[in-house]
Order: C-alpha cells, then sequence, then structure tokens
C-alpha cells in the first residue's frame, strides 16, 4: 500500500477575488474549503486514479477533524497523532482575471518530540517491504531539519520504496539517504546547486549527478508551464506540458507525485509513468482550489502525452 505522510497538514479555503488589490477592500466572488496539505493532496489523486493509500499525520483541534471527516468521506483510509494545538488554515486567492493565484500560508502548531515519536512509530508501524511511502510538504517549525532524512533510511530497512518531495533542508538532507524517487520543483534544485539553472540539458545533468552520488533510482524534476524532466539510470526524457486553462496552480506537484506512487505500486514501465503523471499535474491546474483532478480528466490528458 501507498503510505503518504503529512507532518503539516492544512484546511485549504480558496476565494476568488476578481482585480485582487493589495490595500483596497477586495469582495469575493466563490470559495471553496478543501482538506490540504501535500501528502494529503497526494492521497486524494491517488484515490481519483482508483488507487489506494493510507494518510498519516498530525491535525489538531476542529480543524484537524474537519480533515479528518474530509477523508473519512472520501473513502481515503487515514491514521492521525492528534495534537491541541489547533491545524492550520491556509488562505489560496485566485484572481480570473488578472490570472494570479496568491497563496497566504500559515507556518502550522508547534508540536513536540513526544508527538513527532508517536508518528514515527506509526509510520513504522504500517510499513512493509511493498510500502511505497511519500514523504512530501513541510514540517512544523521547530522540527528537526533531518527529519524526513531519518525516516526515509528506517523506511528503507523496512524494504519500503520511498518519495522524496520537500524543499530547503529537508529537501537536502532527505536526498542525503537515498530515497527511491525525488522531485524537486526546479526552483528547489537551483536549491541545491547554489547557482541559476539556464536550460533542461543543464537539469539534467544535475540530476544524473545527484541520482549517482546518493544512490537515487529516479529523479522528476518538474518545471510548471516548461514541462518536466524524468531521469533514471539508464536514460532521460525531457516532456513538455500541454496548455491548458488554469484555475488553481495548488496540488499540481502534488498529483503528479500521487501518480508517480501510483505507478510504482501498480509497476508501470517508464513510459507510462511520464504519460499518466504528466496527465495528473495538468489535470490538477484545471481544478479549482485544492480539489483532485477526475479520472475522466487525468486520462484524456493521458492521451495527448507526446514525448
Amino acid at each position: 500500500m501507498i503510505i503518504t505522510v503529512t507532518l503539516n497538514p492544512a484546511v485549504d479555503r480558496t476565494v476568488e477575488i476578481d482585480n485582487f488589490e493589495i490595500g483596497a477592500v477586495n469582495r469575493i466572488v466563490s470559495e471553496q474549503v478543501d482538506a490540504g496539505g501535500k501528502g494529503i493532496n497526494v492521497s486524494k489523486t491517488i484515490k481519483n486514479l482508483n488507487g489506494k493509500s493510507k494518510a498519516l499525520g498530525i491535525i489538531g483541534g476542529k480543524t484537524g477533524l474537519f480533515i479528518k471527516d474530509y477523508l473519512d468521506k472520501k473513502g481515503i483510509e487515514n491514521e492521525f497523532i492528534q495534537v491541541q494545538s489547533e491545524t492550520r488554515t491556509n488562505l489560496k486567492i485566485v484572481d480570473k482575471i488578472r490570472k494570479t493565484n496568491t497563496d497566504i500560508n500559515e507556518p502550522g502548531p508547534m508540536i513536540t518530540i513526544e508527538d513527532i515519536e508517536k508518528v514515527e512509530d506509526l509510520l513504522l508501524k504500517n510499513l512493509s517491504n511493498k510500502s511505497i511511502v511519500v514523504f512530501s510538504g513541510s514540517v512544523p517549525v521547530n522540527i528537526n531539519s533531518r527529519i524526513y532524512g531519518r525516516w526515509i533510511k528506517k523506511s528503507k530497512a523496512k524494504g519500503a520504496k520511498t518519495i522524496l518531495d520537500a524543499d530547503g533542508d529537508q529537501l537536502k538532507y532527505g536526498i542525503a539517504e537515498g530515497p527511491y524517487l525525488c522531485k524537486p520543483n526546479i526552483k528547489e534544485l537551483e536549491m541545491l546547486a547554489g547557482k541559476k539553472i539556464e536550460n533542461p540539458a543543464e537539469a539534467i545533468l544535475l540530476g544524473e549527478k545527484i541520482i549517482k552520488d546518493n544512490g537515487i533510482e529516479i529523479m522528476v524534476i518538474s518545471m510548471g508551464e516548461k514541462g518536466a524532466i524524468f531521469i533514471n539510470k539508464n536514460c532521460s526524457y525531457y516532456v513538455n506540458t500541454i496548455e491548458v486553462e488554469v484555475k488553481s496552480t495548488v496540488g499540481a506537484g502534488d498529483a503528479m507525485v500521487a501518480a508517480l506512487a501510483y505507478c510504482l505500486d501498480i509497476g508501470y514501465d517508464m513510459e507510462e509513468t511520464i504519460r499518466l503523471s504528466m496527465a495528473s499535474g495538468i489535470a490538477a491546474v484545471m481544478s479549482t482550489g485544492s480539489q483532485a483532478a477526475s479520472y475522466e480528466t487525468i486520462m484524456e490528458l493521458k492521451r495527448k502525452i507526446v514525448f
């Protein structure tokens, strides 16, 4: 089974405002509330791909209960450690007139070492040598920057395949533990390199070096409207995206990670994996809020992926 880990989940409140202006009174045209956080978004897309996952993590307060109820109603298996502090709420402002998406994200609650130890116990209890575990998203501000790296190492020791989708030090130290698959975006890759990456060829060379140096099997570099790069130990692919109407950029990377995890779980080859993960990411930007795209939309786009 696929396990997703979300240490800093959120209730995503997406509001649509025409001609959004800083320092002015703005009127909301419509709003939508979803359970969010990167790992939870991954589980939502896996569900829509007709796959199965179990969402693990930390929730607290009324917003935390909203997230659990949301997942229960969607039929997504979940198990959370509950804390007293309130789970964060993130505000997403979508302006269709100016074609902008603005995120205002809360940092999330402080949690204790004991809370993290409980999550670790929960994670290891759920793992087997057939598991695929996804570590994605931010962590509470007081948590050690090596936590994903530590859990990647422990998960690998149990025979699980690990996927890492994080930024900053969590990405840096996580990569050093050799996850099976890593999905940085181009800005995160530049952070690792300490320099601007000028073109896809340069990104491929850097990705190939990171794979070789850290024992990673697959690296996927997402580049937004410029497409994505897929690299394994044998070859690399640069895949262009498809032009679609963008309704929300929230969760596009998560949808891609969901498809990557699903394909690993099913045992798809590299080319089928590329088509489904690209289609899932593109479909996500066509959806409002942090809703997962429908199976039908993803399959329709999958037929249009050419590389």
